[in-house]
């Protein structure tokens, strides 16, 4: 099976293909709610589907609305969804409003390593090498971008448990790792490679996706993930 069809097929499941404590407002109490996918907080808001359409199918749909309109949703955009009634409109409707109204910041979300450099371009400068970890949400918002450890001009040494004590308060739900080269070069190194693959493992058994590992340097950036490295 290709990679699009195990996507598709993890796409379509329904809440019945899910164990009871992935379910999403199991796992929205056991986890937190920014350990949730959107889908996910669509399908724990509206509770149950309708007769010959799973919770899972009506949140996907309202997802696409959502995303089509920008987030800017009425309860007849809602109604207009197959498996959404009054009830289920006005339940996200007002959800919708009540965020808004206790939101004190714009998200600043993360999409690709473009998003990240923003937020690190100091690194480049520095004469010793910053390890960084950015801690996400489910919808891929930043939730706080912290300094792990500073090395010794060209070493800093990094151990699962400092990188993921916040990231288990923040309840996040993946990270993203960034370090500079202080040599100016960001090409990823031997090391580099191998201290993700290990706090990817150690990621792995917390529930924390590791999304990228970017290295920076005054001749420019590089992607692990993108250099096909993790």
């Amino acid at each position: 099976m290709g990679t699009g069809e195990k996507l598709l097929q993890e796409a379509m499941k329904t809440l019945r293909d899910i164990p009871k404590e992935d379910r999403p407002r199991e796992k929205l109490q056991k986890s937190g709610a920014e350990k949730l996918s959107d889908k996910e907080l669509i399908a724990a808001i509206i509770g149950r589907g309708v007769s010959g359409r799973d919770v899972y199918a009506v949140s996907r749909e309202i997802n696409r609305c959502l995303q089509e309109k920008g987030g800017h949703l009425s309860c007849e955009d809602l109604l207009a969804v197959e498996g959404v009634g009054p009830t289920k409109a006005c339940q996200i409707v007002a959800a919708f409003e009540l965020a808004r109204r206790y939101l004190v910041k714009e998200q600043v979300k993360i999409t690709t390593p473009e998003d990240i450099l923003p937020l690190v371009s100091a690194l480049a400068d520095k004469k010793q090498e910053h390890f960084l970890c950015l801690t996400l949400n489910g919808a891929g918002e930043l939730i706080a971008k912290r300094t792990i450890t500073v090395g010794l001009l060209n070493h800093s040494p990094v151990h699962p448990r400092e990188v993921y004590a916040d990231a288990i308060t923040d309840r996040a739900a993946s990270v993203i790792f960034v370090h500079n080269h202080p040599s100016g070069d960001p090409s990823p190194s031997t090391q580099d490679v191998e201290i993700t693959r290990q706090l990817q493992e150690a990621g792995a058994i917390l529930g924390i996706r590791v999304l990228d590992h970017i290295v920076v340097g005054k001749r420019g950036w590089e992607s692990l993930k993108q250099r096909g490295l993790m």
